[in-house]
């Protein structure tokens, strides 16, 4: 653990010139303002300090920082990380006098040559003047691509770097340093030497005063789906091209001077049109306005039939503003049938089409899945069924979507989407208000959102279809990990198929580290319960791996452990849920929740009183997260189906199949 000094500036000296110095870390200290030394340099005194921590967590509680940042005496003096001068005078008074002497023997002297190391690298970051919104806090982001194909924050492939800024001011620069962590990258000194492209990020913060009671910063969407790299109103930098060099220091000035503008909306259309409204159950509980909103779909002709009620499908997937089932009338570029497409010809005609073969990287062929524009023929066509679908936008300050449930990091967002964006969607359209014409779709978070929605609501939705859905039972928790038995998610197991798991837990736990409560690959956020400091509480250290069982427990009293609920509650869910639960899983998932899957589908097939084991379908080996049995086009006929052969009599399925 490194000491750590702050010396007041002396009038009379350049303290602001850079001090070479090895041992204790120094840095000035005059009023509230700091410098800090960062690899042996002090930086300028209008510098903003970093925390010296070693690594970030995923929770941050920035009025704390920021109030342990404030300077406790207006008086410039000399602090040093060290036993207080009354317990050690002599030693003190000693150690005070050799620093002074060897920061003023450093500027009126060249500094010793010294072997350069990785660690002299840092980055400076330059806040534009003025701000848009005067002191800012939030956490700034350092993208560093190996390419130039695209800007670094939008590149597949980065590494990435993050620092927590509590408040911010124009002008200001803040520093990073090589220690900085990130991901893949332990920390920024880990990069190898060569030629990058380097970009940052500020991802703005708001301050939310919680009905709860927390008082809590997080990042307030602008409708992009909480996609910080394209936020409205964040601020980032032009991409540089840079080379690291270990033999020699380095610094780098990115200045923020570039503001990311408003989402644009795309304009309705007589296919396609959008609602957006502030929600009253999540401004109350926020504190702040919050919105819900929904892309729908409308069928072919729906003007022309102006008496017709329609079906509708409620899809649960990542937040997006694009219609339902990736409907698209724009004419496609390529004159080659999509694999999905084609296989669906080949069942048509009862002709055997094989899977792709093993190894083949998730496209459409594995997923099934045709094209935009194929999608909008078949739905066009004739003796298609005509449905409206409706895809929710719920995103929360914490990630782009709520998984449609209520919960106690995020609020009640099930009871929003029940009480106030499907009434307001079927005040507006001419939807079949009736339990048996309500059916969701979802893939991924998605596929668990629906789920979900349909065993809470079991009377209210009239069937439910799951792809590649998150963990649906905590026994077999991404990675493979049992969160019931296991003490630890970074413990390989010997287990067939779950090999790796533990890799992933680590890797994705480093990369939650980074990201904090944005990261999407671990949807715990929604389901934890709040910290004292009134922030998700995480299911594991993301350090050591250490499962948190009063957390796991919190989490299965709150029914988000799927399976656990339906043994528990199968007597009064049972009953209702009767044909309604369609699950499909890939032969290997990406986050081992395909083996969630197979437990759930065993439970169903015990099932007694009443017995309903519910549709269960795997995928070919080499099938990946994501992979669907059929195509949109086919998914949609098949859910009219199921409504059709349930729509009670004296009603005519027949009115939607013009």
């Amino acid at each position: 653990m490194c000491s750590e000094l702050v010396l007041s500036k002396c009038s009379g000296k350049n303290t602001d010139a850079p001090v070479e110095h090895s041992g204790a870390l120094l840095r000035f200290r005059d009023g509230s303002v700091t410098t800090r030394e960062i690899a042996g340099t002090l930086v300028p005194h209008h510098s903003f300090p970093l925390s010296c921590s070693p690594a970030l967590t995923a929770r941050h509680n920035f009025r704390e920082i920021s109030h342990a940042r404030q300077t406790p005496s207006n008086q410039p003096r000399l602090i040093a990380n060290m036993p207080p001068s009354s317990s050690c005078p002599q030693r003190y008074l000693l150690r005070c006098i050799l620093i002074c002497l060897a920061t003023a023997w450093a500027n009126v002297s060249p500094a010793a040559p010294v072997a350069p190391t990785p660690a002299a690298r840092q980055l400076s970051v330059v806040l534009p003047t003025p701000l848009p919104a005067g002191l800012i806090a939030g956490r700034l982001f350092i993208f560093i691509a190996r390419t130039s194909d695209a800007e670094p924050r939008f590149a597949p492939q980065t590494s990435l770097f993050a620092v927590e800024v509590p408040a911010a001011s124009a002008g200001q620069s803040i520093i990073i340093p090589a220690t900085t962590p990130g991901f893949p990258e332990k920390n920024l000194a880990d990069l190898p030497p060569g030629e990058y492209f380097v970009q940052a990020v500020f991802n703005i913060l708001t301050e939310f005063h919680r009905a709860d009671g927390h008082i809590i910063w997080a990042h307030q969407d602008q409708w992009e789906g909480q996609n910080f790299a394209r936020s409205p109103g964040n601020l980032y930098s032009a991409p540089q091209k840079i080379r690291l060099d270990p033999r020699a220091p380095q610094s780098v000035v990115l200045p923020l001077d570039q503001t990311i503008p408003p989402i644009q909306v795309p304009p309705d259309t007589a296919w396609v049109q959008r609602i957006k409204f502030p929600s009253p159950l999540l401004s109350k509980f926020w504190g702040h306005p919050m919105y819900l909103g929904a892309t729908i779909l409308l069928p072919k002709d729906y003007a022309a039939h102006p008496t017709t009620h329609y079906p509708v499908i409620y899809v649960q997937n990542h937040f997006s503003l694009a219609p339902g089932f990736g409907f698209d009338p724009t004419p496609s570029a390529s004159l080659q049938a999509s694999w999905g497409r084609q296989r669906a010809a080949a069942a048509a005609q009862h002709r055997p089409r094989p899977e792709p073969p093993p190894g083949t990287p998730l496209t459409g062929a594995f997923a099934n899945t045709e094209t935009g524009q194929e999608f909008y023929e078949s739905w066009n066509s004739t003796d298609f069924p005509r449905m409206i679908v409706v895809t929710f936008q719920h995103p929360t300050p914490y990630f782009d979507d709520s998984y449609g449930v209520n919960s106690p990091n995020c609020g009640p967002y099930g009871d929003a989407i029940m009480q106030e964006l499907i009434p307001a969607v079927e005040a507006r359209y001419r939807t079949i208000q009736s339990s048996y014409a309500r059916v969701l779709s979802g893939s991924s978070t998605g596929g668990w959102g629906a789920l979900a929605l349909q065993i809470y609501y079991p009377q209210f939705f009239g069937g439910a279809w799951a792809f590649s859905p998150d963990p649906v039972d905590f026994r077999l928790y991404y990675g493979g990990v049992d969160l019931y038995r296991d003490t630890n998610a970074f413990i390989e197991k010997s287990t067939p198929g779950l090999a790796g798991g533990a890799a992933m837990n680590r890797r994705y736990s480093q990369r939650a580290a980074i990201l904090g409560t944005q990261e999407g690959r671990f949807e715990w956020w929604k389901h934890t319960p709040v910290g004292p400091d009134g922030y998700p509480l995480p299911v594991w250290n993301l350090q050591t791996g250490v499962i948190d069982r009063a957390v796991v427990q919190a989490m299965r009293a709150n029914n988000y452990d799927l399976r656990e609920l339906l043994a528990r509650e199968w007597p009064r869910l049972g009953p209702q849920l009767i044909g309604k639960i369609h699950v499909c899983a890939a032969a290997t998932d990406d986050f081992y929740s395909n083996f969630a899957v197979r437990l759930l589908d065993e439970f169903m097939q015990g099932t007694q009183n009443p017995h309903d084991a519910g549709t269960f379908l795997y995928g070919p080996p080499g099938s990946r997260h994501g992979w669907r049995p059929t195509t949109n086009a086919e998914h949609v006929q098949a859910m009219a189906e199921h409504i059709a052969a349930r729509t009670p009599a004296g009603e005519n399925p027949a009115g939607w199949h013009y």
